[in-house]
């Protein structure tokens, strides 16, 4: 028997039923206008990192709520479990320097999350301060070129196909390449650390506005 994974607008719906609220009362609870919940109830939107905030605090939810991880779910034994994960059914997180698309989000207490990214930092200078986290990460380059810059070696330029593996542990950041405006890559972090979501996710900080789905261009 096949399963469908929960989308965000999936659970927002579900919260909504179990409160017993119309689509007019969700929105005057959670601030945000009736028509663009609805389009985030059908999945025709998704929010950014600090909307979720925002979001959570006023319906009195855990963020890992929104990514279907609940501390009923930590009890359970994590066996033959499986995820299909598409880009429409991802989160998608906007920040100056990347698009994330973080995938299988209806997996609780996941060890690995994988994400894909559109990168669009130039320089050290645009892009800020390095990036530290928990674990280990894999970064695969699907189309462009990328320099990776980490606190303890030299720039590597990494084309298409190519790929890297990193202490994330290591101040870390992704640059475009000399040449392209924009570049795109698929990676896995990993960690012991079962909350690994959402460290990675309140790293993303002050974000736009809603933003749509978009599949990634190949």
């Amino acid at each position: 028997m096949t399963t469908t994974s929960p989308t965000l607008g999936a659970l927002l719906r579900a919260f909504r039923f179990r409160k017993d609220w119309t689509l007019k009362e969700m929105s005057t609870a959670c601030g945000i206008p009736l028509s663009t919940l609805s389009k985030i109830e059908h999945d025709r939107l998704t929010l950014t990192y600090d909307k979720l905030q925002v979001l959570s605090r006023r319906l009195g939810m855990r963020m890992s709520e929104l990514f279907a991880e609940t501390d009923d779910d930590a009890r359970q034994s994590v066996t033959a479990r499986r995820s299909v994960g598409t880009v429409g059914t991802s989160i998608r997180v906007e920040t100056p320097n990347y698009d994330y698309y973080y995938l299988c989000t209806e997996l609780r207490k996941k060890r690995m999350i994988p994400v894909l990214a559109k990168i669009r930092a130039k320089s050290a200078e645009e892009f800020g301060e390095l990036v530290k986290h928990a674990g280990e990460e894999y970064i695969y380059v699907l189309r462009g070129r990328i320099v990776v810059i980490t606190e303890f070696y030299d720039p590597v330029v990494l084309g298409e196909g190519e790929s890297i593996y990193i202490d994330s542990t290591m101040g870390h950041g992704y640059l475009v390449a000399d040449g392209c405006e924009e570049a795109e890559t698929i990676g896995v972090m990993s960690s012991a650390d079962e909350e690994l979501t959402s460290a990675l996710m309140a790293l993303h900080g002050d974000r736009s506005d809603v933003g749509p789905i978009q599949r990634l261009k190949r």
